[in-house]
């Protein structure tokens, strides 16, 4: 009982880490999920040999938000680390930029019949162990779909949510804004937030201030569980990078530069810093501290 106590106060601990600087809501979102969704995120990913889909991409002015793929690229490195086989799957042009992290798949930016069948054909080859949606816009109650600021971006979107609605494996989406494949679950969320929120839903829903921290806060749990420091497997600033040397924008303030809706690197930094005290990572022995 001591043990479980310590386990639960933990993951309240890495899901509070997680929404610090919060703005968009997400604090009173995640007061309606049952506590632990970091950690029940986590043993989904746990031990799944296999291919787990990745989907991530927001499109922003013509081009896609740091926000997403940056996170999905560092759950790419751990998954790659535990034995599982990591596809991302994007739109264009994100798809060509991803090329260079590992197998990418790219769907065209179809209406939901013409995007079927590349779905399903997907799936039948892939046959995945886990769905991922790392900050994908998700389909209004109306089947549109819609940014922060209420345009409609459905002519860009390319319509991901169908790999959750025809999944036969299980399905983890983050988001932090409402409108991301995953919110679903909340049925109540137009009570809470200002936007035109996502229908989709999924197995498991991670909300953070930024989706990439959401996903942090995932390793987190995930190191807790192996006993080291997962977190070296990535440097979120590289990513940030090399993204934006290839057209990526930053989703609040849309200009080209490394930061992640609008926080500078130096703040998703502190964001894992955070996360490795509470965790109790010895970052020189880039494995966990033991309890004595």
């Amino acid at each position: 009982m001591q043990r479980a106590g310590l386990m639960s106060a933990t993951s309240r601990q890495i899901e509070n880490v997680i929404l610090r600087h919060s703005r968009r809501g997400m604090e009173a979102v995640s007061r309606r999920l049952e506590p632990g969704y970091c950690w029940r995120a986590a043993e989904l990913l746990r031990n799944r040999p296999g291919v787990v889909l990745i989907g991530t991409g927001f499109p922003v002015n013509g081009s896609f938000e740091t926000d997403g793929p940056i996170g999905a690229l560092a759950l790419g490195r751990v998954l790659e680390h535990l034995g599982s086989q990591p596809v991302f799957v994007c739109g264009p042009p994100l798809a060509g930029v991803l090329k260079a992290f590992g197998r990418t798949i790219e769907i065209p930016i179809l209406d939901p019949e013409g995007t079927t069948p590349w779905v399903e054909q997907v799936l039948l080859r892939y046959h995945p162990a886990l769905i991922l949606s790392v900050e994908r816009p998700g389909m209004a109650d109306d089947g549109r779909y819609y940014n922060m600021r209420g345009q409609d971006i459905t002519a860009a979107t390319m319509k991901f949510d169908l790999f959750f609605e025809k999944a036969a494996c299980p399905t983890i989406a983050f988001g932090d804004g409402g409108n991301e494949v995953g919110m679903g679950n909340i049925s109540y969320l137009r009570t809470l937030l200002a936007i035109a929120p996502s229908r989709t839903r999924c197995d498991e829903l991670v909300v953070a201030t930024v989706s990439n921290w959401g996903v942090y806060g995932v390793i987190a749990e995930l190191s807790r569980m192996l006993g080291e420091d997962l977190f070296r497997l990535f440097n979120p600033e590289q990513i940030a990078a090399h993204l934006v040397s290839n057209g990526s924008l930053d989703g609040v303030t849309f200009e080209p530069i490394p930061s992640e809706d609008g926080f500078p690197m130096d703040v998703g930094h502190d964001i894992i810093q955070a996360l490795r005290q509470a965790v109790n990572i010895d970052p020189e022995a880039r494995h966990l501290a033991r309890e004595r």
